[in-house]
């Protein structure tokens, strides 16, 4: 006779914990965006990450967990865990040893940060308004359906076999392709190319990282939900970051001669980024690769990105998206049973096969991601308008958008009122 799962009061208390440590990475991304952007769009900046935790924390209870992850179809789960209805305290079949809810609360902090991503590609001239809309559908209609297909009970990727430990492709392949279509959809910011648009507070953009690295042990090893020998794998593998900070800092040298903070707090989200599909599958010398091959991927094409016409304005797209397809195409490379035998062989463990899977996971999460966005986006143009006013664009988002100053009286004061008061009204289109 099978015995019940029993909730196991550990693995319980590992989950909550790595619960609280992904809703910090929240708060780490609205400090590294805040910081990256000038003055007048900081508040703005931070709070559509901030915003996001209202938004999608409330739509995941409502419908987001049971698109995801309840069963349906290989395309997309039911609607039978709708306003958390049978989600309760007893184990589920996605983590046997915790609480059902436990589980839900998990995997809403994945929800609230991976749209919140975006918004790094579009700062300094979406609508506010525009943007919230764009939260809820965005993780309705792309987020849960990509969720269900690689995580999801009978999801056609998880039959497959595509391996995304943490979320490679859920999560920053997702966002990244995302933001480069919002980028594009929106065009560039007035004064792109025109200006210098640098950070103005590098310091909050290092403690903005080290919140992000931080909180990513909760992201990856969280996902082995137990406190086991899998989430310690992933939990080490996740600090492969420290190769990535270094590798981004030899580039940077060579290049400029000088070792930037602000590189090397972008090496370290890249190398996050790049070890998260990987962290529970991989071994820690096979993670460090990761880290300086995910370096290299991202390093190049931001040179790359600066010089086009394309206002990627924190270059999510290079950091996330493209290194969140290298690291998921790197775990069919590293992947190994050895270093967690519920996973699977990649390529360097005698199994080539595992590589195309990954890359049909990735042309997945592309496609969902892409099209979703351009529809999204097109259907906010003409309703809500998505794109700020000119003289909202001169005097900041922060004053325009919020009435609030992040600096009473710095660069979003009352001279920069004054400033877009006398644009030419026939110069101004209004929203778009």
């Amino acid at each position: 006779m099978m015995q019940a799962p029993v909730v196991n009061a550990g693995d319980t208390a590992w989950v909550l914990a790595s619960s609280a440590l992904v809703l910090l990475m929240t708060v780490g991304l609205a400090c590294f965006y805040g910081g990256l952007v000038r003055s007048k769009n900081s508040l703005n900046t931070m709070m559509m990450s901030i915003v996001a935790m209202g938004a999608i924390g409330v739509l995941w209870v409502v419908i987001g967990y049971s698109l995801a992850f309840a069963p349906g179809s290989p395309w997309l789960g039911g609607l039978s865990w709708v306003m958390f209805k049978g989600v309760g305290l007893d184990p589920n079949p996605y983590a046997p040893t915790i609480p059902h809810q436990a589980h839900a609360i998990y995997q809403a902090m994945f929800a609230v940060i991976t749209p919140a991503l975006v918004s790094g590609a579009i700062v300094e001239r979406m609508r506010f308004r525009a943007y919230l809309a764009f939260l809820l559908l965005w993780s309705a209609l792309v987020y849960a359906p990509l969720a269900h297909w690689v995580w999801g009970a009978g999801g056609w990727l998880q039959k497959m076999g595509a391996l995304d430990f943490a979320g490679g492709t859920v999560v920053h392949v997702s966002a990244g392709v995302s933001a480069l279509v919002a980028a594009w959809f929106l065009g560039p910011r007035r004064d792109y190319r025109r200006v210098p648009l640098s950070p103005h507070n590098v310091p909050l953009v290092l403690i903005g990282a080290g919140l992000l690295w931080f909180g990513w042990f909760g992201f990856n090893a969280g996902s082995a939900l137990a406190a086991n020998g899998i989430a310690a794998l992933a939990f080490v593998n996740t600090n492969s970051a420290a190769a990535a900070v270094l590798t981004w800092a030899v580039l940077d040298s060579i290049r400029t001669g000088k070792i930037t903070a602000v590189g090397a707090a972008t090496g370290a989200v890249v190398g996050l980024v790049g070890i998260t599909p990987a962290a529970g599958y991989v071994t820690a010398p096979a993670a460090l690769a990761i880290g300086v091959l995910s370096v290299f991927i991202s390093y190049f094409a931001i040179q790359l990105r600066s010089k086009s016409r394309l206002d990627d304005s924190l270059d999510v797209f290079s950091c996330h998206g493209l290194a969140g397809v290298g690291g998921a195409l790197l775990t069919g490379v590293f992947a190994t049973k050895v270093a967690n035998p519920g996973g699977n062989d990649g390529l360097f463990a005698g199994n080539p096969g595992q590589m195309l899977v990954q890359f049909y996971a990735v042309l997945a999460a592309v496609l969902i991601a892409a099209v979703g966005t351009v529809a999204i986006l097109a259907l906010l143009r003409v309703t809500f308008g998505t794109r700020a006013r000119i003289g909202d664009e001169m005097i900041g988002l922060d004053l325009s958008e919020h009435g609030e100053e992040a600096y009473f009286g710095g660069e979003a004061g009352l001279g920069g009122t004054a400033l877009a008061q006398s644009v030419i009204v026939a110069e101004d289109p209004g929203p778009s």
